[in-house]
């Protein structure tokens, strides 16, 4: 007579192996993400006349912005300025989380499918 519930041929043994696995993945991400959140990404525009600095956490913590760029006359570049400069700052952020999600998948392809 067949046995019913369980698993035929060992596989609780691979499970707890599984869980283990999927545990330990799991703390190795959030102490990557604690370490991401942490660093900064600065980034210029304009030959260096602004500056924008983002934690990995995507937020903004200062902009710096030259003397230089500074003219009444011309409000709108140095606007663009920031705007480039706060987006290369967050792409380079984005950059560092998707290399982090990377190494800690292993290459399996965008995640699990469910």
């Amino acid at each position: 007579m067949a046995k019913r519930g369980g698993f035929p041929g060992g596989m609780p043994g691979n499970m707890n192996n599984l869980m283990k696995q999927a545990q330990r993945m799991q703390r190795q991400m959030e102490e990557g993400q604690k370490e991401l959140e942490t660093k900064e990404f600065t980034a210029k525009a304009g030959g260096g006349a602004v500056e924008a600095c983002v934690n990995g956490k995507k937020e903004l913590l200062r902009v710096t912005i030259s003397e230089e760029a500074v003219d009444p006359e011309d409000v709108e570049m140095l606007q663009d300025m920031i705007v480039a400069a706060v987006n290369e700052a967050m792409g380079q952020a984005d950059a560092a989380s998707q290399e982090l999600m990377g190494k800690m998948t292993g290459g399996l392809g965008g995640g699990f499918p469910f």
